[in-house]
């Protein structure tokens, strides 16, 4: 008779389809649900050309050590991605951030921009303003020469710069190459000389949840009446 530590051993190594056709076999039969799976997984050792069902069981329980292994190894990967993309998404505290955004309403309109810039010593500096009318890449264009223009005066350096912009992060990090996004040629220049006095040569894209307080800073300055810009 086996024993129940037994019938465990069976019912782990048995496949789920196996494992249905022994309770049908034991319903069907009248056997010991144990006994019925015992018979269903010996008929499996000699299709599969194995010797008897103890060959069977060790060749299942290597095989599920393997898949073990696989899935930890997958595990693993997935956590240190995990981290990684997380790491990209927190900025080192002990360096000089910035972020930017620009908006215009309509776009063509009213041009607001926002940005923040934090400095390893805790400053933090807010910009929101109008900034006359145009399109929404001017608007991005303005806002990230703003900021540069506040980094340049706090005397930052090093600056990691994030923005949403796709099209300005983009012909930004085209560099000083002939293709660029048109009707913009005047900004870039501006800001690609902004970016050498603060030894900075590129800018990291972010999606715009992730660039809230600059999209904030922003869209407060469309929302500015004339006079309280001018106050």
């Amino acid at each position: 008779m086996q024993q129940p530590d037994e019938f465990e051993t069976l019912a782990t190594a048995a496949f789920h389809g196996e494992r249905v056709a022994a309770r049908r076999l034991a319903t069907r039969a009248r056997l010991p649900e144990a006994q019925a799976l015992h018979q269903i997984l010996t008929l499996a050792a000699s299709q599969g050309g194995l010797a008897d069902l103890a060959a069977l069981l060790a060749v299942r329980t290597q095989a599920r050590q393997l898949d073990e292994e696989r899935r930890a190894a997958h595990r693993a990967q997935q956590a240190d991605q995990l981290a990684q993309r997380k790491a990209q998404r927190t900025p080192p505290q002990d360096r000089w951030r910035g972020w930017f955004d620009g908006s215009a309403h309509p776009n063509p309109g009213r041009i607001g921009i926002g940005a923040l810039l934090c400095g390893p010593g805790g400053e933090r500096i807010e910009i929101s303003r109008r900034a006359g009318h145009g399109n929404s890449g001017e608007a991005e264009y303005l806002a990230l020469t703003a900021l540069l223009e506040a980094a340049v005066d706090a005397g930052a350096h090093d600056l990691l710069l994030y923005g949403d912009s796709q099209v300005v992060v983009n012909d930004v990090n085209a560099g000083g190459e002939a293709t660029g996004a048109i009707g913009l040629e005047e900004h870039r220049a501006r800001v690609l000389a902004l970016m050498e006095k603060v030894s900075t040569s590129r800018l990291h894209w972010v999606p715009r949840h992730r660039n809230g307080d600059a999209d904030r800073l922003s869209q407060q300055a469309i929302e500015q009446s004339p006079a309280e810009e001018e106050d």
